[in-house]
């Protein structure tokens, strides 16, 4: 006879998490990844053992985004960066977003194996996700993790398959979004044309050891955010080919973006847009008109509890939809 696994206990995952137990983080994915009809008030357990109303304040941890092309150098950026953040003393978790198996579903491409870390380094956390069907370039549960692994860890780092019209969604899951371009490939156009100049806090130039025509490539970056009216964006050059450079000064320029966000504010927004974009999903176009719209929903939003879990948002958003009705 076959028993069925047992469900994590949410609230026990999240009290590790919130004290800063790394090796909590993997259970802890684990549940909130789960598609099973019991695990959905475990994982919501666990959410709300990690938010604001039960750390006393926002996690402490610093979410960053990495976006950008197809073999831009993404992965070798970030196993410089980690080394570089362990050498600090700081524990750092990454969730990788691949794109998704169409027979199993899983990830695809494993971004584990592509990142350098030293194996036996309880302090470095790395887990490849399928990006699924939903486009934005996130898993459905990255957001959560990422909000789960911040009470535990130094830096959560989300990396994403791609860059484009649809991967706006980064920059409501990150407090810092960094995107990844590299010289002599019309990267630095096509990223212009795709009208997403809100998306980076940091633009980051790779593979500067190609010597002249990353010059030319940093030059033309730069002109054309001043073009755009966006040359406070910081732009940092960097090369992973040992001996690596400009990774203590990338890791800087992210550190400087966050010293100088309003991170409750930058937070409190994503977990209500995160809220919406759920409860959107699951009860489509007549939920969002049993709340009025959109626009109506997000304006209702904005007077709930700043502290709530993104769970506890989306059950209020259920509630409001049927005492309207």
């Amino acid at each position: 006879m076959i028993r069925a696994r047992a469900v994590a206990d949410g609230r026990e995952l999240g009290r590790r998490l919130r004290d800063r137990d790394l090796t909590a983080a993997s259970a802890a994915l684990n549940l909130i990844e789960s598609r099973a009809p019991d695990a959905l008030a475990q994982a919501a357990a666990l959410l709300a053992e990690v938010s604001p109303a039960s750390l006393g304040g926002e996690a402490s941890g610093h979410i960053v985004g990495v976006t950008g092309p197809p073999g831009v150098g993404k992965s070798s950026l970030l196993s410089r960066l980690v080394a570089h953040w362990r050498s600090q003393g700081r524990s750092v978790a990454v969730l990788a977003v691949d794109p998704s198996s169409r027979r199993s579903g899983g990830s695809l491409l494993g971004d584990r194996a592509r990142i350098d870390t030293d194996p036996k380094d309880r302090a470095v956390f790395i887990r490849s996700t399928a990006a699924g069907s939903r486009l934005g370039g996130l898993a459905p549960a990255t957001r959560a993790a990422a909000e789960a692994l911040a009470a535990a860890f130094d830096v959560v780092v989300i990396e994403t398959v791609g860059v484009g019209q649809s991967e706006t969604e980064i920059a409501d899951a990150a407090d810092t979004v960094a995107v990844v371009l590299q010289p002599a490939s019309g990267d630095v156009l096509q990223f212009l044309k795709a009208g997403i100049m809100e998306v980076p806090d940091v633009l980051v130039l790779t593979k500067t050891d190609l010597g002249a025509v990353a010059t030319r490539a940093m030059v033309d970056l730069r002109a054309a955010l001043l073009a755009l009216g966006a040359s406070s964006t910081e732009v940092c050059a960097v090369s992973s080919v040992p001996p690596a450079t400009g990774i203590a000064e990338l890791a800087q320029a992210l550190d400087a973006h966050r010293a100088a966000l309003d991170l409750p504010d930058r937070r409190r927004r994503a977990r209500r847009r995160h809220a919406l974009e759920n409860f959107a999903i699951e009860h489509g176009e007549r939920g969002l008109r049993a709340l009025g719209g959109r626009v109506q929903a997000e304006r209702w939003l904005n007077d709930q509890d700043p502290d709530l879990a993104v769970p506890e948002l989306e059950r209020a958003l259920v509630d409001h939809a049927g005492s309207l009705g």
